[in-house]
């Protein structure tokens, strides 16, 4: 039987390549993002796009719902949806703060809740979660507050969702170029200066062990890995991927 993979944000960025990388390996995957992208049709006949709001509890239910409906299971669920953005503590209100929070943290709770409800045993839960949820750096309190929240609910669900054998895992990229990182980047109280291509060059060199890097395919990657079943003896782990910048 087909497996079935539901991704949130999956239509850019890295939600984008892990979308690639399970429609390369026979899954039918849903897609739930705010608005279509093109570049999701070249992916052909397997992917399903859903417009949804992941804020929302229902839009997941929704979501979840469709996909049990076009193809009877649920088998991997990848919370993906995510907004970078730093802010020094002086500008941040409760419209900011709402927006970051409901983005980085609601969505992947919801998600977790409705995959449960909906999951059969041995299935598996994918939060992408950041380095920023183990570290807190300047001016990006909002957003690592909101990954800290993530990998504590990576943690805390493993152990509820264990007895029916549905894994909850978190994947902590750093720094992964893409048009979000670009834009979040080219803000003022971003540590980048509106310079961020000078700024990764320069934190690849002073910081990563590797010389590069992680890529948006090395992120889909670890995800593929951790929705299958050769991943079968890991839950509750909040996995860096990030070139030896955080040695843990």
């Amino acid at each position: 039987m087909t497996k079935t993979v539901i991704i949130t944000g999956g239509n850019k960025g890295i939600g984008f390549s892990i979308t690639k990388k399970f429609v390369q390996n026979d899954f039918n995957v849903f897609v739930g993002a705010r608005s279509y992208n093109s570049d999701l049709k070249k992916l052909g006949s397997k992917v399903t796009f859903v417009k949804i709001d992941a804020q929302k509890e229902t839009e997941h239910e929704r979501l979840a719902k469709k996909a049990i409906n076009l193809s009877g299971n649920i088998d991997v669920y990848i919370n993906n949806v995510g907004l970078s953005k730093w802010l020094p503590i002086n500008r941040i209100n409760k419209k900011n703060l709402d927006l970051i929070i409901q983005t980085n943290l609601y969505s992947a709770f919801w998600g977790c809740k409705v995959a449960y409800k909906y999951m059969k045993k041995n299935g598996s839960i994918i939060n992408i979660s950041s380095i920023a949820g183990k570290r807190g750096s300047k001016n990006n309190s909002a957003y690592s507050s909101s990954k800290f929240g993530v990998n504590g609910l990576t943690q805390s669900l493993s152990k509820e969702f264990g007895s029916r054998g549905i894994r909850v895992n978190a994947i902590c990229p750093v720094l992964v170029k893409t048009e979000g990182l670009i834009k979040a980047l080219s803000e003022t109280s971003s540590p980048a200066k509106n310079n961020p291509n000078k700024f990764i060059t320069k934190f690849r060199i002073e910081n990563a062990a590797l010389s590069h890097l992680p890529t948006t395919s090395e992120v889909a990657d670890l995800c593929y890995y951790l929705g299958s079943e050769n991943s079968s003896a890991i839950t509750g782990q909040c996995i860096n991927i990030d070139c030896g910048v955080f040695p843990q």
